[in-house]
């Protein structure tokens, strides 16, 4: 009995905390990933040089701050439409769904991720991000739904209320 009241707990506080499976970059990472970027720009060659600004925009849309993350989409998105094969565009697109799903806009990462899809339809990465954007636009709807219905019952009690009080 024990062990199903603590399976409960536990999925209530995975429902509400959101666990998904992203990994998290740390600040020492993208500082190393950015002198990458600097050293390379200064005398690399230009693939080496796309290489490492493909290592920071990961970094910046795995970071847990928003602000690394609005810069890592607005890198990803300014070199889009220069992406010169299917798999640089494939990887931009899902590394942009990430970013977008980390920044909340669940909508826009879900349309990314289609989008990454639509390249490779078998990309494990961007199915298990599609999953996970969907699961959380579920979720959110839900507790909308909750909140909604606390409101409309509250209202509905101060209204009872207000017309026992005028008998």
């Amino acid at each position: 009995m024990e062990a199903k009241i603590g399976k409960f707990f536990d999925s209530v506080a995975g429902f509400f905390g959101g666990g998904d499976h992203i990994p998290w970059c740390d600040r020492d990472v993208i500082a190393d990933c950015e002198r990458e970027v600097v050293d390379f720009t200064n005398g690399g060659s230009e693939e080496l040089k796309s290489e490492c600004i493909m290592r920071l925009s990961w970094a910046l849309v795995h970071s847990r701050q928003a602000e690394d993350i609005q810069r890592g989409i607005a890198m990803l998105e300014a070199s889009l439409e220069s992406s010169s094969s299917p798999l640089q565009k494939r990887e931009k697109l899902y590394l942009l769904a990430v970013g977008y799903y980390r920044s909340g806009e669940y909508g826009k990462s879900r349309q990314l991720v289609e989008q990454c899809l639509e390249i490779a339809p078998d990309f494990r990465q961007a199915l298990t991000l599609k999953k996970t954007v969907e699961d959380r636009i579920a979720k959110d709807g839900v507790i909308g739904i909750g909140i909604t219905a606390t409101a409309v019952g509250l209202i509905a009690g101060g209204v009872a209320a207000a017309l026992a009080r005028k008998k």
